[in-house]
């Protein structure tokens, strides 16, 4: 897991925290760490799809070994991606 620069130390970006993604969208997911609570560190790295939106948070849509599942994850530890 990459460090952040001494410089972004616990700040949050912003424009990471209000995104707006669309359903379809291919995410990847990078934990941002100055956030609370703290996140599982099995899905750093992962990548998913966009399923919806609930409240503030995403439906993300993740291949976990054979099984397809679910996760609700803030717009802050998500990143578009193209494919």
């Amino acid at each position: 897991m990459n460090k952040k620069k001494i410089r972004t130390k616990g700040k949050l970006a912003l424009s990471r925290y209000f995104q707006e993604l669309k359903q379809g969208d291919f995410v990847s997911i990078n934990i941002e760490r100055a956030m609370q609570p703290k996140f599982p560190k099995r899905l750093q790295g992962k990548t998913g799809c966009i399923e919806g939106k609930r409240g503030k948070v995403y439906v993300v849509s993740i291949k976990d070994q054979k099984k397809i599942k679910k996760f609700l994850i803030h717009p802050i530890h998500l990143k578009k991606i193209k494919i």
